[in-house]
């Protein structure tokens, strides 16, 4: 009987690289019907309950460790809650682009958060990363050219607080060091995130027109929810841990690269040359952190 064929944990990555760089289109498509703390509020309590399947069938029914329940509260708040917030509300503000070459710069901007707060240690070579993708955020947010929008507007602020939760989120992370399973973090901290981001949807829910939601809004949730948040975070942990964390963020990279390419189709968005140069420094930023050599004394 022939062997069924696995996923290499590269082919996985690809695919994660394509569920988050469409994403950013899915979703802003889907903005157009649903409002957007209404389409997170549904999303993540779909994926939650899905999530939550998975758990159960891959991993069954086990009690958390009690000390470590306020920590999964803490970061599902933070992670989840205070992030999609300021992301979705963001997005909502500003062009897909734009977005996602912000977004890209977050590796650059923990290991800065990790060197001020004396987390961890830092190198000069990361330092300098820091540094480079710094500039490439700041030309990318200040960049006219094609048909996006110039300037530092409510939705590029409200994506630097995203930024800043997700730091605060992976810093956290680090220093716990939880004794859990990545599907089961990732499952509870969507369970803890989810509540707080139903009840600030709640207005919006109750006033969408739900029965005039097209098949591409449904669409836009069902891809946001199940390939972006469940498919995505599933296939991105399994290949961490079979590739470490460095070769992943080589993948991630090309996350900004995707995501301007099926806006550019999808939403007609076309970025000037400063909005492409600065997306290659935050790029080059980006994998000079993860390949820095060992940290000096």
């Amino acid at each position: 009987m022939p062997s069924r064929p696995t996923l290499t944990p590269q082919t996985g990555m690809l695919l994660v690289t394509l569920f988050w760089g469409g994403n950013f289109t899915a979703m802003k498509l889907a903005f157009g019907q649903i409002e957007p703390l209404a389409f997170t509020a549904l999303r993540f309590a779909l994926a939650s309950v899905v999530l939550w399947g998975i758990v159960r069938h891959f991993e069954g029914p086990r009690r958390l460790p009690r000390p470590i329940v306020l920590r999964l509260i803490a970061l599902g708040v933070i992670g989840n809650t205070a992030y999609q917030l300021a992301f979705v509300e963001g997005l909502a503000r500003t062009s897909v682009t734009k977005s996602a070459l912000i977004l890209a710069g977050m590796p650059a901007l923990v290991t800065l958060a990790a060197w001020v707060l004396r987390v961890e240690p830092v190198t000069r070579r990361q330092r300098w990363a820091v540094l480079v993708a710094t500039v490439g955020v700041v030309a990318v947010v200040a960049a006219r050219g094609g048909t996006i929008e110039a300037g530092l507007g409510t939705g590029e602020l409200l994506l630097f607080v995203g930024i800043a939760a997700w730091s605060v989120y992976t810093l956290l992370l680090r220093h716990w060091k939880l004794p859990i399973s990545a599907l089961r973090l990732t499952a509870w901290t969507m369970y803890t995130g989810a509540p707080g981001l139903i009840l600030v949807g709640l207005p919006q829910l109750a006033r969408t027109d739900w029965a005039g939601v097209s098949w591409a809004g449904w669409g836009g949730m069902l891809y946001a929810a199940l390939l972006s948040l469940v498919a995505a975070y599933i296939l991105w942990n399994r290949g961490v841990a079979m590739l470490g964390a460095s070769r992943a963020a080589v993948f991630n990279c090309l996350v900004p690269l995707v995501a301007t390419a099926v806006a550019m189709i999808g939403l007609g968005e076309r970025p000037g040359i400063l909005h492409v140069a600065g997306g290659g420094l935050i790029i080059v930023g980006v994998l000079m952190t993860r390949r820095a050599p060992a940290p000096e004394g």
